[in-house]
C-alpha cells in the first residue's frame, strides 16, 4: 500500500470482524463480510488489536479470499494494553492511545480491529478512536456484523429506544438487584435494555432472568448469531418457563428485556 504523503494523514478504519471467535465452526467471511470491507483490511499493513494471535487468525482469513499487502509475520500489529480489557476504554485507567496511531501521523492507514463484531461497540478500542478524532486523523467504519444491532432488530423489542449495558455483575445478590432495576426502567420508559454474558455463564444468567423478572415481561436471546445454529427467541417470562431451553455454553449470545 502506498504512503498517503508526507503532508497528509492516513485513516483509521475501524475493521468489524466475524462473530465466530472462539465457537467450533466458522462462518465463510463472504456470507458476514461484504467485498468492500475484507479489501480494505486486505491492503493494510499496521493494526491494532484486542490480541495479535486472533487478528492474525482473522487476517489469514481475509487472505485467502484478497492478497494481502504482505506476508502475515511483515505486517505491523499492536496489542491494547489489558488494563484497557479489565477495566474498558471509560473506566479508571489512563491509558493514553495516540502512540499506537503513529503510523496514521506518518500517512499511513491502520486498521482497529475486535476478535468479534465491530471494534469499540461492546468492545475496547473507544480509546484509540477519541485519540484519532483529537489526533485529526479521520475515522472509517467499514460494513459488517454488530451483535447487539441484530439481536435488538430481531427481537420484537423496541428499537427506537434501547440501551446497551454491559454485562450483569456475577454476584447472585448484586445481580438480581441489577436485573429489577433493569426490568423496572424498560417498563416505565419502554427502553430496551440489552446485556451479554460469557458464553459459559449464559445458563446461570438466563436462569437467574426467569426466577427475577415477571411474568408478562418480556424476554429476548439471540444466541450464535450468524453462525449455523443461530437461534433468537423472544417471549414474555411465563411463556419461556414452560418450554424454552438455555443457549448453548460455546455461543455468544445477547439478551435484551422490555415490554
Amino acid at each position: 500500500m502506498a504512503s498517503a504523503g508526507a503532508n497528509k494523514l492516513g485513516r483509521l478504519y475501524l475493521v468489524p470482524a466475524p462473530l465466530d471467535f472462539g465457537c467450533s465452526t466458522q462462518t465463510p467471511l463472504t456470507e458476514v463480510l461484504p467485498a468492500g470491507t475484507l479489501a480494505v483490511a486486505a491492503r493494510l499493513q499496521h493494526w491494532i488489536c484486542e490480541n495479535a494471535k486472533s487478528a492474525r487468525a482473522y487476517l489469514k482469513r481475509v487472505g485467502e479470499l484478497h492478497p494481502l499487502v504482505g506476508s502475515i509475520q511483515s505486517l505491523d500489529i499492536q496489542e491494547l494494553p489489558r488494563e484497557v480489557h479489565k477495566k474498558g476504554d471509560h473506566g479508571s485507567t489512563s491509558f493514553d492511545a495516540r502512540p499506537l496511531l503513529a503510523p496514521a501521523l506518518a500517512g499511513q492507514d491502520l486498521g482497529l480491529l475486535s476478535e468479534a463484531g465491530m471494534p469499540a461497540v461492546a468492545d475496547p478500542g473507544s480509546s484509540v478512536v477519541r485519540a484519532a478524532h483529537e489526533l485529526g486523523i479521520e475515522v472509517v467504519p467499514l460494513v459488517g456484523p454488530a451483535s447487539l444491532l441484530l439481536a435488538l432488530a430481531a427481537s420484537g423489542l423496541s428499537g427506537q429506544n434501547f440501551a446497551f449495558v454491559g454485562y450483569l455483575p456475577q454476584d447472585a445478590v448484586e445481580r438480581v438487584t441489577r436485573i429489577r432495576e433493569l426490568e423496572s426502567l424498560a417498563l416505565k420508559s419502554g427502553q430496551t435494555q440489552l446485556f451479554i454474558e460469557t458464553p459459559y455463564r449464559n445458563a446461570a444468567l438466563q436462569d437467574a432472568l426467569l426466577k427475577t423478572l415477571q411474568h408478562n415481561t418480556r424476554l429476548a436471546v439471540a444466541s450464535g448469531l450468524t453462525l449455523a445454529g443461530a437461534q433468537v427467541r423472544s417471549h414474555t417470562i411465563k411463556h419461556w418457563k414452560q418450554q424454552t431451553p438455555a443457549p448453548g455454553k460455546d455461543a455468544p449470545a445477547v439478551f435484551a428485556i422490555g415490554r
